[in-house]
């Protein structure tokens, strides 16, 4: 039997302990996402966008609910914070490619040459600027095949150049995969997404046509 790569998310619950006590960001959210859909998440401020897409990467628990696909997802592309920080940036590669069983010599080349950090791949993460840091995470991503990309608001950094062939590359990477993207630039949401996930306290719901979404979600901002 063929495998199913979609997305099947039932009863995700998550909450924070703030300063004014227990905040639930959302409560019993369900829904299903078919394989190859490309889908804006979108919600007001603080109605856990990056949670959720945390949760869908596997890197935050949720407090009740399960996440299913028999697909690959990626970690959410713009998260830079997950490297070992005494390792240099060649390690860290091995290491990503070591756990999704990837040949480790050609993510390190991969990486090495997309990044354009050079011979900067083989010192200490921790000496990397932010930008550095962005282009060690971004061509992580692209190395690996994933059924799912998830993105939280960043698709590249660097220059005009650089970004122009990081986008290319995403594009390509993008044929036959799914997309969950997180940005405030509805812009940048109609160039890769054709649907949406709008997050409310009512819940999730899922639009096949973007342009609807951001309709109901501007209609909601405005009561």
């Amino acid at each position: 039997m063929p495998v199913d790569r979609g997305l099947t998310v039932s009863g995700l619950s998550k909450g924070f302990a703030g300063p004014g006590g227990w905040r639930a960001l959302f409560e019993g959210l369900s829904f299903r996402l078919p394989a190859g859909a490309r889908l804006a998440l979108l919600g007001a401020n603080g109605a856990g966008k990056s949670t959720l897409l945390s949760i869908l990467a596997g890197t935050l628990r949720a407090d009740a609910g399960t996440v299913r696909t028999g697909g690959r997802v990626s970690w959410p592309m713009g998260f830079s914070g997950g490297f070992a920080n005494d390792l240099n940036g060649i390690q860290n590669a091995r290491f990503v490619a070591r756990i999704h069983g990837a040949d480790t010599d050609a993510v390190v080349d991969f990486v090495t040459e997309f990044s354009e950090l050079g011979a900067d791949m083989r010192l200490p993460v921790r000496a990397y600027s932010a930008g550095m840091r962005a282009r060690l995470a971004f061509g992580l991503s692209m190395a690996l095949d994933f059924d799912w990309y998830l993105v939280d608001e960043i698709i590249a950094v660097g220059d005009q150049r650089f970004r122009a062939r990081a986008e290319a590359h995403f594009r390509d990477r993008l044929t036959g995969a799914g997309l969950v993207m997180v940005s405030h630039a509805p812009a940048i949401l109609r160039q890769y997404c054709s649907g949406a996930i709008l997050l409310s306290p009512a819940g999730a719901r899922v639009f096949s046509d973007l342009e609807e979404a951001l309709t109901v979600q501007a209609g909601a901002a405005m009561a």
